[in-house]
């Protein structure tokens, strides 16, 4: 299905913004197929700075490949990418980290036995005289990261073991800011959270938004997409078939895309309808 209707979309309102701006992250065109199993096929993708973009689909749409490709775990067979207007070439993770491109995944990649300081600054760490760590420099840093995202842990020098999901996942987003991170991918960022931990990410993931910071929310749970996302881009059988502004769209027609319960042309970014019938 073409994506015309959306192929060149108006940026998200800002404060202080008019008009169409440059995304971003833009992919163009993107295919990948694994043998003969097409996983995406001609998919366009753009988030913009200040915006929280949640990407949806059934289990197969292609989302995690899509991701993937974005974090240069995977390459894309066909298809262009650009960040902030210039085409990019991500050939592996440290080429994605290195563009300002950093995923948290379920797993969250954290270790339990180092305390949140370290955690932070694993595989980064500032040093005084080699090889003594700069611990004070560091914590400072932490601290300072860890107030303007607002997140309320007992102490920086805590276990990671000892925290509950929600600090846990708030420590690993704090660490891609560390990182100077431009545009953020979280996947699943709820999942088997209870009411108050998913309260926490969610109030985290709008204080990304603030920071300027372009975010991918990846996640089955639409009540949660639509209380803190822009918009929503719909994946079905690795293609783009529908992208809604979450202001005037529903949660039903959002589960009608992604299951194809309704036929017809995408949905551009303002909601409405491209031609054809109405998702």
């Amino acid at each position: 299905m073409a994506d015309s209707s959306i192929s060149t979309p108006t940026a998200p309102s800002r404060p202080g913004q008019t008009g169409v701006a440059e995304p971003r992250l833009r992919l163009t065109g993107i295919s990948k197929a694994f043998g003969a199993v097409q996983a995406l096929s001609n998919v366009d993708f753009e988030v913009y700075a200040g915006e929280v973009v949640g990407l949806v689909g059934d289990n197969g749409a292609g989302k995690s490949t899509l991701v993937k490709i974005i974090s240069g775990v995977e390459q894309a067979d066909s298809g262009e990418i650009f960040l902030e207007g210039t085409p990019v070439k991500i050939t592996g993770p440290s080429v994605a980290t290195r563009l300002g491109i950093e995923t948290v995944y379920q797993d969250l990649a954290l270790c339990d036995n180092l305390d949140v300081v370290a955690n932070l600054f694993l595989g980064h760490e500032e040093l005084d005289i080699w090889p003594v760590l700069s611990e004070v420099s560091m914590e400072r840093e932490a601290l300072r990261v860890l107030s303007v995202l607002d997140v309320k842990i007992p102490s920086v020098r805590v276990p990671v073991s000892l925290l509950s999901g929600g600090q846990r996942q708030s420590i690993a987003v704090a660490k891609t800011i560390l990182r100077q991170a431009r545009v953020v991918l979280l996947d699943e960022p709820t999942a088997a959270l209870g009411v108050a931990q998913t309260r926490q990410v969610l109030n985290l993931i709008k204080r990304l938004r603030e920071q300027g910071l372009a975010v991918v929310v990846i996640s089955h749970n639409l009540a949660d997409v639509f209380e803190v996302v822009d918009r929503v881009i719909v994946l079905r059988l690795g293609r783009r078939v529908a992208t809604f502004d979450v202001k005037t769209a529903t949660p039903e027609r959002v589960v009608a895309a992604i299951t194809g319960a309704e036929f017809g042309a995408e949905v551009d970014a303002n909601g409405s309808n491209g031609g054809g019938s109405q998702l």
